[in-house]
C-alpha cells in the first residue's frame, strides 16, 4: 500500500484485509482474552447501513479505574470505524472478557500528543516501530514525533456511557 503523509491510501484488500480481520473471529469464538488488554473489539453502528460493525484496534491507553480506553486510527480520517463513530458515537467495547457501553469522543491534537507521549514512555519499542512506519524513519526525539503523529492520526477516547452499539 502506498503511504501519503503517514497514512495508507485505500482500504486493505485481499490477504491483508483477512489478516487484519482475523482477531474479530477470536472474539466471536470467545477467545478475545488471547489478545490481552492491548487490543479491544469495538462494536459500532454503520453510518449507511445502520447495522452493527466490528473492528479490533490497539489500545493506546486503558484507565481501568475510570473504564476509559484511548485508541488511534492508523488509517487516518478514512477508516470506516472512525467515520461510523463520528455519525453515531455510542459504541460497545470488549477487551478480554469484559464488555461495556461507551461513548466515543475525539481528542484534540494536544490531548492526542499527550496520550502518544505516555504510550511512547510505556512502550518505547512499539512506539519506535510504529513511528518509523508512519514517519519513514525511527524518531530521534519523541516529542516532535508525537506532535506530528497526533496531527496525522485521530485519537479517540472511549468513555463509559449508556447503551452502546
Amino acid at each position: 500500500m502506498q503511504r501519503d503523509k503517514g497514512t495508507f491510501r485505500g482500504k486493505p484488500k485481499g490477504l491483508l484485509r483477512l489478516f487484519l480481520r482475523a482477531p474479530i473471529w477470536l472474539y466471536r469464538l470467545g477467545l478475545g482474552w488471547l489478545l490481552g488488554d492491548r487490543f479491544l473489539l469495538l462494536t459500532h453502528t454503520g453510518r449507511k447501513s445502520g447495522l452493527p460493525r466490528r473492528t479490533v484496534l490497539e489500545v493506546v491507553r486503558h484507565d481501568k479505574a475510570a473504564g476509559l480506553y484511548v485508541i488511534a486510527s492508523g488509517w487516518g480520517e478514512k477508516a470506516d470505524w472512525l467515520l461510523n463513530i463520528q455519525k453515531s458515537p455510542r459504541v460497545t467495547v470488549q477487551s478480554g472478557w469484559e464488555q461495556q457501553a461507551a461513548v466515543a469522543v475525539r481528542l484534540t491534537p494536544e490531548e492526542g500528543r499527550l496520550e502518544l507521549l505516555d504510550y511512547a514512555r510505556r512502550h518505547p519499542a512499539a512506539f519506535r516501530v510504529l513511528a518509523a512506519k508512519f514517519l519513514g524513519e525511527p524518531p530521534s526525539d519523541i516529542e516532535p514525533a508525537c506532535s506530528l503523529l497526533a496531527q496525522t492520526f485521530p485519537l479517540i477516547a472511549l468513555r463509559p456511557g449508556q447503551s452502546g452499539a
